[in-house]
């Protein structure tokens, strides 16, 4: 699954929304790996909790506890995706949290493509487990 790290210097020549297709694709991994981990519930309630987590707006929240904690480096490539012209409109958010959603999904893709799994660790483990154990209630899976 891991490649080679790219250099820094090659992952910030790469498009800010290319980095945030490959950073949403890395936290949808991490949110529906921890709903697993917290219990085997009903696929509907796993869908929707990782609907609700994963959304524009569900992402634009939980921002507000990582921004204080970018570094220089990682608040420049949120600021190009932030502010990146996209080629899609968000359904069920406003164009406010969906430029902030796709600014943490780069630094997310950023942060993957240099090989920094550890700096992707520390900063989605700052979602609060209640945010997800509520949802994924453990039931024996019966074959």
């Amino acid at each position: 699954m891991f490649q080679t790290p790219m250099s820094t210097t090659e992952v910030k020549q790469l498009s800010p929304v290319t980095l945030a297709f490959l950073g949403d694709a890395v936290y949808a991994l991490w949110v529906r790996e921890r709903l697993v981990r917290f219990g085997d519930g009903k696929l509907s309630e796993l869908n929707r909790t990782a609907a609700n987590v994963l959304s524009a707006r569900g992402q634009s929240a939980f921002l507000e506890r990582v921004l204080p904690l970018l570094t220089q480096e990682e608040e420049e490539i949120f600021r190009r995706g932030r502010n990146a012209k996209k080629p899609t409109k968000s359904k069920h958010a406003t164009a406010a949290e969906y430029n902030r959603s796709t600014g943490f999904e780069a630094v997310l893709g950023y942060l993957y493509l240099i090989g920094d799994v550890d700096r992707i660790e520390t900063l989605l483990s700052l979602t609060r487990e209640e945010e997800l154990k509520g949802q994924a209630v453990a039931k024996p899976f019966k074959p």
